[in-house]
């Protein structure tokens, strides 16, 4: 692979410009392995990063739309208790998930460094609701293991695997299970 392995996305703004270029690099890196034929167990996984208090997690880039400022959530009546509420995005409703209720840590007040990271699942789009998103990065397949049956019950499987990089350990969600609304 070439190429800077992390990319910090800025703290205020839409990062979409950066996504975009790094979806290219995740499409040119996978081209890259195929024309020199290595095999599927040497992918790498293309996670955008955030933080849930002192974790961090990731997410698979391609499901990634963009990245907004978490401000004007409008509070839904009835919703789960994990939907923060609905946001209107260049004219379209889209609901918020609170991914610190979601995953029953202690709530918080919005502030200027939580990011609504949009995401495309099952045909629809979400907001997932964190404290933090800090890079796009680059995980090879290799030191990403599934999380120990002991960790977590069936119900409440929100993690894909662990990527264990140098110093930190990284969450990967698996969306279909994470923001399930129902």
């Amino acid at each position: 692979m070439t190429g800077n392995p992390e990319i910090t996305l800025p703290t205020s703004g839409l990062a979409e410009d950066i996504l975009a270029r790094f979806m290219d690099s995740a499409q040119q890196d996978a081209e890259r392995l195929h024309q020199d034929g290595k095999n599927v167990s040497e992918t790498v996984h293309h996670l955008v990063t955030f933080s849930l208090g002192n974790e961090e997690y990731g997410v698979e880039i391609c499901s990634v739309q963009e990245i907004i400022r978490a401000t004007d959530i409008t509070p839904v009546p009835g919703a789960p208790a994990h939907i923060r509420g609905v946001i209107n995005l260049r004219g379209k409703i889209i609901p918020v998930v609170d991914l610190r209720k979601r995953f029953v840590l202690p709530e918080t007040d919005i502030d200027d460094s939580q990011r609504i990271v949009v995401v495309e699942l099952r045909e629809k789009r979400l907001g997932m609701l964190v404290d933090s998103v800090s890079q796009v990065i680059k995980v090879p397949s290799g030191v990403v293991e599934d999380i120990p049956v002991e960790a977590t019950t069936i119900a409440e499987n929100f993690i894909k695997g662990i990527g264990k990089l140098e110093n930190r350990l990284v969450i990967i969600l698996d969306l279909n299970n994470s923001l399930l609304l129902a």
